[in-house]
């Protein structure tokens, strides 16, 4: 991992202070929509599928941060939709990071330019770019030419005014290890990201593509291949070694959605950002009366082929700091 030792130290106390008090589930990042609107039409997305009424719809800004004191997460992912579209997207960022939560800015980097000088670097801000894969590829997942080339652009002015930027990345059965390498090396290597986020294709229901998503034994393939040759070392992912070890196949975990719960427009979204069976009211109903054990691979057949980050990460994170091993693992690779 190549998160900061300050936020890796405040997340791993966090996680610490939650099982000394005997919580069995708790949050380790919210997944915060405030709006299904965007300004790309991708064919791997279902956000943009809302009525036009919905896509009209804005969180306010007190809603929002109602939302992350509910639940308390020490860290926040603005998603969408689009979150620079929302014509409050600065006041919403400022008032979490003067809370000392970590944000991460989740855009398609094409309003960057337009909306950056609203910004200002932060130990508890970065922006979190989409990027699919190299140009010819990243803008087919789009469905626009030149997104790209406009995105590296955004990268780069970021990284000149001094912010810090990730990059996430999602994998579907037309990629290859060779294009999986391409895409990391690219993100690695020249843009020099701080850190890169990848995950497999799920296909959830309202995706209008439902033909290129990876199953399980793709997806092992695909990165066991990937990252052979010291790749996985050499690149610096914002992710636990174990969470890596999983997409190979050499250790499988439970699903554990709760960990990063998801709330939107319609509410706290059952039971995570690419499900939807129905809304809760509030985040202890949402934790409380949801049936848990009934969702992840081999509970829920709508799970058997979702390997995503927003499941298994944090179950991949919770077994690293209750092992010793792990935990030093993790240290020597960060």
């Amino acid at each position: 991992m190549t998160m900061p030792v300050r936020q890796r130290l405040r997340i791993g106390g966090y996680i610490l202070r939650q099982k000394l008090r005997g919580r069995a589930k708790f949050p380790l990042l919210l997944e915060l929509e405030p709006l299904f609107a965007c300004n790309l039409k991708c064919a791997g997305c279902g956000k943009i599928q809302h009525p036009a009424d919905v896509l009209k719809r804005r969180m306010p800004v007190e809603q929002a941060l109602a939302a992350v004191e509910e639940c308390g997460a020490p860290m926040v992912s603005i998603a969408g939709g689009e979150p620079l579209m929302h014509p409050q997207i600065d006041e919403m960022v400022r008032e979490l990071v003067a809370r000392k939560v970590y944000v991460f800015l989740c855009t398609n980097a094409l309003l960057i330019p337009k909306k950056i000088d609203l910004f200002e670097p932060s130990p508890y801000f970065a922006w979190t770019i989409h990027l699919d894969g190299m140009r010819e590829r990243h803008d087919e997942s789009v469905c626009k030419d030149g997104v790209f080339d406009e995105a590296v652009a955004a990268v780069r002015e970021c990284q000149r005014r001094g912010f810090r930027v990730t990059t996430n990345t999602t994998f579907f059965n037309t990629d290859s290890p060779q294009t999986v390498i391409d895409v990391l090396d690219y993100l690695n290597d020249d843009l020099r990201v701080d850190e890169m986020m990848i995950s497999p294709g799920y296909a959830y229901e309202k995706a209008p593509d439902q033909e290129h998503f990876l199953g399980v034994q793709e997806t092992r393939e695909l990165f066991r291949k990937a990252f052979s040759g010291g790749n996985r070392k050499r690149w610096r992912f914002n992710h636990s070694p174990l969470f890596l070890d999983f997409l190979e196949g050499r250790t499988d975990f439970r699903c554990t959605a709760w960990a990063i719960p998801s709330y939107s427009l319609f509410g706290w979204q059952r039971p995570c950002y690419l499900m939807s069976d129905g809304y809760a009211a509030t985040y202890r109903e949402l934790i409380e009366d949801t049936d848990w054990d009934s969702y992840g691979r081999g509970h829920d057949p709508r799970c058997a082929n979702c390997m995503a980050h927003c499941g298994y990460e944090p179950t991949a994170v919770f077994a690293t700091l209750t092992s010793l091993k792990e935990s030093l693992r993790a240290i020597r690779n960060a």
